[in-house]
């Protein structure tokens, strides 16, 4: 991790959860009207199943994040 050191609160900090957020109020929260919070964490639940299963992000190459993290080769670990 990396700490920014140009200034707190810079949107360009966190516009990749932002768009995520933002994606999931209009595309599932805001479509439907909830009676429970069960409700809510089931259909929220699916929603971000299916954004990383079978959503591609063009952010990955037209990949899902699925595919991106199986792709990524696990680091190399030292040896004592």
């Amino acid at each position: 991790m990396k700490i920014s050191m140009d200034g707190k609160g810079r949107w360009i900090d966190n516009r990749m959860i932002e768009r995520l957020w933002r994606s999931l109020k209009y595309e599932c929260v805001c479509l439907r009207a909830f009676e429970t919070g069960s409700q809510a964490r089931d259909a929220i639940g699916k929603w971000l199943a299916h954004s990383n299963a079978e959503r591609p992000h063009s952010t990955h190459g037209i990949l899902t994040p699925d595919e991106v993290h199986a792709s990524t080769t696990e680091p190399m670990r030292m040896t004592a």
